[in-house]
């Protein structure tokens, strides 16, 4: 019967405070973007444009746009960075990515709420445009929290020099990931304008 390898091979030294401070941040970010959204609901209540159709377009998606594509040019920054071996400028660009990217969570979160229907039906549930464009809204916020959380991971990483101007293909790739739910939430966005005209 084979023998079991000793544990110490089994780990790296400073995994587990990786994993810890990971989830930390994870936790953190999704933190202030709960935070943020429901800060939004208590101020705000419910700010909509109602068109002749029924469709409900909130003035947050116009807020939450300008953060993404913010995210995505500080990203876009602290990949310039680390070409260049600039450590302390890409890690702050990294952590200036997450706060928009919480931000854009946030009032991503109140926009999507501001366009439920303040009296609901089943039929009004089922029919229209507006289940259509919450899915598709829903859907990218989905996909933005795992764009986050990929952030997150890099700038742990970053912290534990995991990157310099030979290695940063991880960080290139998950700037490429946020440029192109950027892309796909202009898609987003114009299949809400097409639906409001």
């Amino acid at each position: 019967m084979p023998t079991r390898p000793p544990d110490v091979a089994r780990h790296a030294p400073g995994t587990a405070a990786a994993a810890r401070l990971f989830l930390a941040l994870a936790a953190s970010i999704v933190g202030i973007a709960i935070l943020l959204g429901w800060g939004l609901v208590r101020l705000a209540g419910r700010q909509v444009v109602v068109t002749t159709n029924g469709m409900r377009f909130p003035p947050a998606f116009v807020l939450s746009s300008l953060l993404l594509f913010a995210g995505s040019l500080a990203l876009h920054r602290a990949v310039s960075w680390v070409r260049i071996e600039k450590q302390h400028l890409f890690r702050r660009w990294l952590l200036i990515s997450l706060g928009l990217g919480a931000a854009f969570m946030g009032v991503q979160t109140y926009g999507l709420w501001a366009m439920l229907p303040a009296e609901r039906s089943a039929e009004e549930a089922s029919l229209g445009i507006t289940p259509f464009v919450l899915m598709l809204a829903a859907l990218h916020v989905m996909h933005f929290v795992v764009a986050t959380l990929f952030v997150v991971l890099i700038t742990v990483r970053s912290f534990r020099d995991r990157y310099d101007h030979e290695y940063y293909w991880g960080v290139r790739y998950c700037a490429w990931f946020w440029h192109f739910l950027g892309i796909v939430w202009c898609g987003i966005l114009a299949v809400m304008m097409i639906a409001v005209t």
